[in-house]
């Protein structure tokens, strides 16, 4: 007499199907000493609505001929989501997200505002999922569905990606220092800019202007790349290293 699922949430709500013979008319099915809510019932298979309970549960059928063999349903605590990271990313989705809780080793699915992805579970403790696409920049909740029911909500910020429009001034010197004005769009989530693959010391004034003090380089032209929570821009030789003169 197979149970499917065999699994479900602590709280109860689980449709369960029980296969079998002469199980028409049956009178109550018991998960240990809660009886099921039946939904529907034929010969062979009965289907009902799990009540709550935890650990694991006897589950048997009672019929006018008697009383089955038992089976056993898991109880799943529900499960808790404690933190993700990072916590931001691109409007375009792609990229991995980590998430850190308790009783996630049977995700199914995790929800970022109305969009879903499937995760990878690592432990019972931790699962990592590749952001959906967001509809537009802005927070979302996230929650992750198991088969013991679903975590309160988590917040992920979706960011547009940057665009970078110009430098000022485009040039200085070779040995560095130099202070440089970037003006572009989607930069009050920079995490990093570097001048040539070198990184650069910089700040964040708003989301469409950002100052930063360039490394020391080789005399001529590099590329110049901002990269924030929603991706990474490039300014194609944007920034041109100047050598000092000599005498």
């Amino acid at each position: 007499m197979p149970i499917s699922p065999n699994q479900g949430s602590a709280s109860g709500g689980t449709t369960v199907t029980i296969t079998g013979v002469n199980l028409s008319g049956a009178t109550a099915v018991h998960f240990g000493s809660r009886t099921a809510t039946i939904t529907a019932n034929t010969p062979t298979s009965i289907t009902v609505i799990a009540p709550a309970g935890c650990g694991v549960a006897d589950v048997n059928v009672t019929t006018a001929g008697g009383t089955s063999n038992s089976l056993s349903f898991f109880y799943i605590s529900p499960p808790i989501a404690v933190s993700l990271g990072p916590g931001t990313g691109p409007t375009a989705g792609g990229n991995t997200v980590t998430i850190d809780g308790y009783g996630l080793s049977t995700a199914t699915a995790v929800s970022f505002g109305s969009n879903t992805a499937t995760p990878t579970v690592v432990s019972d403790s931790r699962l990592s999922v590749v952001a959906p696409a967001g509809s537009s920049s802005g927070s979302v909740a996230v929650t992750v569905t198991t088969a013991g029911g679903t975590t309160a909500p988590l917040t992920y910020a979706y960011v547009d990606a940057p665009t970078l429009v110009s430098l000022t001034p485009p040039s200085g010197s070779t040995s560095g220092g130099t202070s440089v004005t970037v003006n572009g769009t989607g930069l009050a989530s920079t995490t990093a800019v570097t001048f040539g693959g070198v990184t650069a010391s910089f700040a964040v004034l708003n989301g469409t202007t950002l100052v930063a003090v360039t490394p020391s380089g080789s005399a001529g032209s590099v590329d110049v790349v901002v990269t924030t929570g929603g991706g990474s821009a490039t300014l194609g030789d944007g920034f041109t290293y100047v050598s000092g003169p000599g005498i």
